[in-house]
């Protein structure tokens, strides 16, 4: 692997950690505000194999917080800007690019396709969501999961915790409820802000996508949310 625009990143974690990244194998679900910096990361750090997965195209409404989001990108496949930027990055990155919603019976498929190391939830409704944590916990696979971005404008407040230490985050409360029934109260990490959402700025949806209503956001909240997933990942795959 030609090594030079990773000079700076050996320096810090040495040739056994850069080898331990290109061995890696992640799988990132959403390449919204959170999942598409998450996946920029993860490329800049030198990981060598990794899924993308998003059915959804830029929209106008977007430019304001995703990276893949700008004029010129609008109505074009997620999927395909992202993936396009990431091999940029990285020409020798291994990709492979999903270009659909994963409804919970496709979770089972794309999870047995392959053996991955780590997964990203960066998905911003409950349904699938749910089907992902449940589908990652069943094969014990790691999974860190990004919470509620939306409504919160205070940085310092975001931090990662095991989800049953998660608060002040309603999308968290609905999991926590929903994966206890199915006796999971535990064992998943989250990125949380533990600041209270502004309601003022809350509006409701139509419910297309499993979503029925999303909260304001503020430039830089979901890119420290996909900051904080891939740090997460990336020390963890150094360490082991």
């Amino acid at each position: 692997m030609d090594k030079d625009w990773l000079e700076r990143t050996e320096l810090l974690i040495k040739e056994d950690g850069l080898e331990k990244l290109n061995k890696a194998n992640v799988l990132i679900v959403g390449l919204g505000g959170v999942g598409s910096f998450a996946a920029e990361f993860l490329a800049r750090t030198g990981i060598g194999n990794m899924t993308i997965v998003d059915g959804d195209t830029v929209d106008i409404t977007n430019i304001n917080r995703q990276l893949p989001a700008l004029h010129s990108t609008v109505g074009k496949h997620k999927v395909d800007v992202v993936s396009e930027r990431l091999l940029d990055i990285n020409p020798k990155l291994n990709l492979n690019k999903i270009n659909e919603f994963l409804n919970p019976e496709r979770m089972d498929e794309v999870l047995d396709a392959e053996t991955f190391d780590y997964i990203l939830d960066c998905i911003d409704s409950v349904t699938p969501k749910l089907s992902l944590m449940k589908a990652a916990k069943k094969r014990k696979i790691k999974i860190v999961s990004s919470m509620g971005a939306g409504g919160k404008i205070d940085p310092s407040k975001v931090v990662v915790r095991d989800i049953s230490k998660t608060r002040n985050c309603y999308l968290a409360k609905i999991l926590r409820k929903r994966l206890k029934k199915e006796n999971i109260n535990k064992g998943i990490r989250c990125v949380f802000s533990n600041e209270l959402q502004n309601e003022d700025s809350l509006k409701m949806t139509d419910g297309s996508n499993y979503k029925r209503s999303f909260y304001g956001t503020i430039s830089y909240i979901p890119a420290i949310f996909g900051l904080y997933a891939a740090s997460e990942v990336i020390t963890h795959l150094i360490k082991n």
